[in-house]
């Protein structure tokens, strides 16, 4: 795993991977970050989660075992400042632009480097700061 840079601000991320060895990897990589991380494993899983929590990033699966992270994004009651990333080893334009109607901000096509999600998890803490 490569070494992690210390964020300016903790970010409360919403983690919903059904691989188990890639939420793993990614919580393990967020928390190394210094970010709090909640993971879930599936659609169902993920709205039973939601009521009552506020998160700064929403990092979806597109592909879930019981639904697919577009819906879930749709149907999660998220305040409009949360981040949300979309993560698929489905990377072709249509896919991207369904991504972007959902409500994601990004798309990222697995598997991806760390450091790209670094980026994004930058402007999150910036977007979050400037509130």
């Amino acid at each position: 795993m490569p070494a992690a840079s210390a964020p300016t601000s903790s970010l409360d991320i919403f983690l919903v991977e059904n691989h188990p060895d890639t939420a793993t990897y990614l919580g393990i990589y967020l928390e190394q970050t210094g970010h709090h991380v909640t993971t879930a494993d599936s659609v169902q899983a993920a709205l039973e989660m939601l009521p009552g929590r506020n998160f700064d990033v929403a990092i979806f699966d597109i592909g879930l075992p019981d639904g697919d992270g577009w819906d879930l994004l749709r149907q999660a009651d998220f305040s409009d400042r949360v981040y949300a990333i979309a993560m698929s080893g489905f990377g072709m334009n249509a896919d991207r632009k369904k991504s972007e109607a959902a409500g994601f901000r990004h798309h990222l096509l697995k598997p991806f480097d760390p450091g790209e999600l670094d980026v994004l998890l930058a402007e999150a803490t910036r977007e979050k700061a400037g509130r």
